[in-house]
């Protein structure tokens, strides 16, 4: 296993210290800093951008060579660390301690050494991991004007005297916002603030997904593998690209070859509601898309997204965007005519 040392803590100096040991061509767009990696090494993207008021997002995307272990300077009792992993897995450990804990495909963890000063992260050799890291600075400016730092210090720093690490369970919402973060085309000014608002929903899902878990205090993973869990998000993809299909709970879950009880259980875990339910609301999100992009009539948007009740339709849509889709298609007319 390699060892990796990166002693520096402002983004910056954290890339320049990242180039020297994994080579690659380093660019900088505004705010962000890309590390592009192709060698003997490794192979990816390492992607970090400050945001303002104290928070940092640092991206790995990149497959390794051999096991990595990443060995992350880190001031004691002051940042707390939010922690996702879209593909593949990694490990996490404080100081050199022997016993690491994974962080498995569409997992949560929240970090914060309170004793120790390194956070340790393990990378295994040729397994592709996609990880993104949401760094909070808790002691950022005064308690007044940057309250979320502090209030996060108040809820996981204030009184502990051991270093914290939370796993929590699967999520894919957080997932497909990572992904909304790669789809950004635009560049300068514009591309920031995409970022920017990104992190701060990704940061929020964060939040809620450890309240659900802590309140629960069930088995966080439930009975589902990475490998079925994986199969549930190809399933939640499969939806969101064909909104109109009619098969039932039991043919979808024929589909990927999960019995229909773990399909449900991994559409609790990962979205919270129900496969019917989830598919309900992908059906409203995509009619608002094109009641807004094309010149389709609300009929031609029920029969093309599966609906068979235009009442039924309408009630969900007013549901979600507090009027009924005529009025809505109204309103976007004239929006765009001004």
């Amino acid at each position: 296993m390699r060892n990796i040392e990166i002693t520096a803590t402002q983004i910056d100096l954290i890339f320049e210290q990242l180039r020297h040991n994994f080579g690659g061509e380093f660019h900088c767009d505004n705010k962000e800093r890309v590390l592009n990696i192709n060698n003997k090494l490794t192979r990816g993207t390492i992607r970090g951008t400050k945001i303002k008021g104290g928070i940092s997002y640092l991206e790995f995307n990149i497959n390794f060579n051999e096991d990595i272990k990443l060995i992350l300077k880190s001031p004691a009792k002051t940042a707390i660390n939010f922690a996702y992993c879209s593909e593949g897995k990694m490990a996490h450990s404080f100081n050199s301690a022997t016993n690491r804990t994974e962080i498995e495909t569409f997992q949560t963890a929240i970090v914060s050494n309170i004793e120790h000063e390194q956070n340790i992260l393990y990378f295994y050799r040729d397994t592709q991991s996609s990880t993104s890291i949401i760094s909070v600075n808790t002691l950022f400016g005064d308690s007044k004007k940057f309250s979320i730092n502090h209030q996060l210090r108040k809820r996981f720093i204030t009184g502990k005297t051991e270093d914290i690490l939370f796993i929590g369970s699967s999520n894919l919402k957080i997932a497909q916002q990572i992904k909304q973060v790669h789809a950004i085309k635009q560049k300068g000014l514009v591309r920031t603030l995409l970022i920017e608002g990104l992190v701060h929903l990704i940061l929020a899902l964060e939040l809620e997904q450890h309240k659900r878990d802590t309140l629960s205090k069930k088995n966080l993973k439930g009975n589902l593998s990475s490998k079925e869990m994986t199969k549930v998000k190809d399933l939640s993809e499969f939806i969101n690209n064909y909104p109109e299909t009619s098969l039932t709970v039991t043919e979808l879950s024929h589909k990927i070859g999960l019995t229909p009880t773990k399909l449900q259980e991994g559409f609790k875990l990962m979205h919270g509601t129900t496969v019917n339910n989830y598919i309900r609301d992908v059906r409203v999100m995509k009619s608002e898309e094109l009641i807004k992009t094309t010149d389709l009539n609300i009929s031609q948007i029920l029969y093309t997204l599966g609906f068979s009740s235009r009442s039924y339709f309408s009630k969900i849509f007013k549901e979600k965007y507090n009027c009924s889709p005529s009025i809505y298609k109204e309103q976007n007319k004239l929006a765009i005519s001004i």
